[in-house]
């Protein structure tokens, strides 16, 4: 049995951390007093924002639209982007004081375990690497605080906001039908087989080759392919008039999928394998009657840091693990049953066959992009250390419930952009923002 504690419904949106090019120091001025070369660019109700905030968050806001596929502005327009990003994100902090929502010190804890992970090293070496950089501890602290702010309070109020129609869903369940044809689509082939002995001379294989051109050739004239089969074939479907029936094309030799894979009813060709020629005709080729989703099967040891095992020590000996399982010297299964901290540690790690949105997504994120017998580096999720590996993947029937459901989820991420662009403008509208002088 899987221990549900570690699932959790996918959240509609996380809120990017965004620690290194946040400001370097903690804003303790006041609105009158910015010191040094540093002057205030932007007021929004009462909070500050500086040139040097707006200079840090430029270049990565540049690198997050190259990321998204979007064309980076330059020079001032970055800069003025970037103000607006500020002015944005001050208005929704300050709109989440007013409804009261905060973090607990707990999750502050485990956002920051999670990040040095992330840059592979211990909490305390964070800091020192926040130190070397100017900033400080309680400011790493502070922007960890303020986005995870910002995530409940975008995960409040933005799902609300999305509407979805049944006929939409109607749609959206028409084009993955649609879509089935070119990944697993139902077909039916006519098949005559001219067999070549093991040991046939290059004269006997090319008789042979000539007489499955005469059957091509009669096939492509038109002649009834039942008749051509009983007079050709010595394959299995001679007697079925060469019919092979219709079925899920990954039930077809790959062979047989690959050469008719641009063919159009009704089309024939030939093609050769270690048991002779075949000639083939695609007789029907149709969007699958059963539909299906790619689930995979994985298996972890969880550690949860505690006491007096740190969560660096925990990512240690889950590498040394990984170390002892792929040198042959350890079994996955059985160092699960001794040390895992999950539910699933009894049954080995075993998680079940899963399909995509039952993980927390920094897992579900490694496991995807694992192969059928890998073991991912220790990963750290907000449930402890893991170690991964996948087992098997295979594509898995639905029924048309969930199918509904996945097209449903599928639009309801297609519409959460622009519900959440709509929803911050509107906070944004509600803000005084008082702007200075420009940012340089």
């Amino acid at each position: 049995m899987v221990n549900m504690f570690f699932f959790k419904p996918r959240s509609f949106f996380v809120w990017p951390i965004l620690v290194w090019a946040l400001s370097a120091t903690a804003q303790t001025a006041s609105i009158n007093t910015i010191s040094g070369r540093d002057f205030i660019v932007a007021v929004v109700d009462a909070m500050p924002i500086t040139n040097h905030d707006v200079v840090l968050r430029a270049p990565q806001l540049r690198d997050q639209l190259k990321q998204q596929g979007r064309l980076a502005p330059e020079g001032d327009a970055l800069l003025k982007a970037a103000l607006e990003r500020l002015i944005v994100e001050k208005a929704l902090l300050q709109h989440a004081k007013e409804t009261g929502i905060t973090v607990e010190e707990e999750a502050v804890d485990q956002a920051e375990q999670r990040l040095a992970a992330q840059s592979q090293v211990s909490v305390a070496g964070l800091h020192q690497k926040m130190k070397a950089q100017g900033s400080s501890a309680e400011r790493l602290r502070q922007n960890l605080r303020e986005q995870l702010i910002l995530q409940r309070l975008t995960d409040r109020n933005v799902p609300s906001r999305i509407r979805i129609s049944e006929v939409e869903v109607d749609e959206a369940v028409r084009q993955r039908q649609a879509a089935s044809i070119e990944v697993n689509p139902d077909m039916a082939l006519g098949h005559i087989l001219v067999a070549v002995p093991e040991r046939a001379s290059p004269a006997d294989i090319a008789a042979l080759q000539a007489k499955a051109q005469t059957a091509l050739a009669q096939l492509k004239r038109g002649d009834d392919l039942g008749r051509v089969a009983k007079e050709f074939s010595s394959g299995a479907e001679r007697d079925s008039g060469g019919l092979m029936g219709l079925r899920p094309a990954n039930r077809y030799p790959s062979l047989f999928v690959n050469a008719t894979l641009k063919l159009s009813e009704g089309d024939v060709t030939m093609v050769r394998s270690g048991a002779g020629f075949h000639v083939l005709k695609l007789i029907t080729k149709r969007a699958s009657s059963v539909l299906t989703v790619t689930q995979t099967l994985p298996r972890h040891i969880l550690l949860r840091p505690a006491g007096q095992l740190s969560q660096s020590a925990a990512r240690a000996q889950l590498a040394e693990y990984k170390r002892q399982i792929e040198s042959g010297k350890a079994d996955f299964a059985q160092l699960a049953r001794a040390h895992s901290q999950d539910a699933s540690g009894p049954d080995g790690g075993d998680l079940g066959w899963v399909s995509n949105g039952m993980f927390v997504p920094e897992f579900e994120e490694v496991m995807n992009k694992l192969q059928v017998g890998q073991i991912a580096d220790p990963l750290v999720s907000r449930f402890g250390v893991h170690l991964i590996q996948v087992l098997e993947r295979r594509e898995a029937p639905i029924s048309e419930r969930e199918l509904r459901d996945l097209a449903r989820n599928s639009l309801r991420d297609k519409k959460f952009d622009e519900a959440y662009q709509l929803w911050t403008q509107e906070v944004r509208g509600r803000a005084y923002v008082e702007y200075r002088d420009a940012p340089q």
